[in-house]
């Protein structure tokens, strides 16, 4: 009965450990692998904006696409995600009321697959997120 009990255990921790883990991209820069995901546990799809301006935006669509407006205002279908580990963990340093992330993202009609990392910061105090601390968004936590 014991041995049923183990095995049943086991079986279902491995299925939720599976379950647990985030979808992940693998990608190479100067011939080093990054993994990236799109879910780091806040609401950071949506549009980014320079304070007080409606353009340029960056549009960061949950399914790792999105739009990237440059300042002269063309417009740029991006491919993107945040630095995590193979599980799809996200890689972060912890700050006072902060979290720095690694946004990685390409513009799509480039063919060498030039992937850009910038930062992505998270203020928790100010409810905002940051993309290379100029393009921002607000956010609401979600309560669980």
């Amino acid at each position: 009965m014991k041995q049923h009990y183990a095995t049943l255990l086991l079986i279902v921790l491995s299925v939720c450990n599976s379950y647990a883990q985030n979808d992940t991209t693998k990608i190479k820069v100067n011939n080093t692998e990054h993994f990236l995901t799109t879910i780091i546990g806040y609401p950071i799809t949506g549009t980014y904006l320079y304070d007080g301006l409606e353009e340029p935006i960056i549009q960061l669509n949950a399914n790792g696409t999105g739009v990237f407006q440059y300042k002269d205002l063309s417009k740029k279908n991006i491919s993107w995600g945040i630095e995590s580990n193979s599980n799809g963990n996200p890689r972060f340093e912890e700050g006072f009321n902060s979290a720095a992330y690694t946004l990685w993202y390409k513009t799509n009609e480039d063919t060498e697959e030039k992937w850009v990392a910038t930062q992505f910061s998270i203020h928790y105090d100010k409810k905002k997120i940051f993309i290379a601390g100029e393009r921002s968004k607000e956010y609401q936590e979600e309560i669980k």
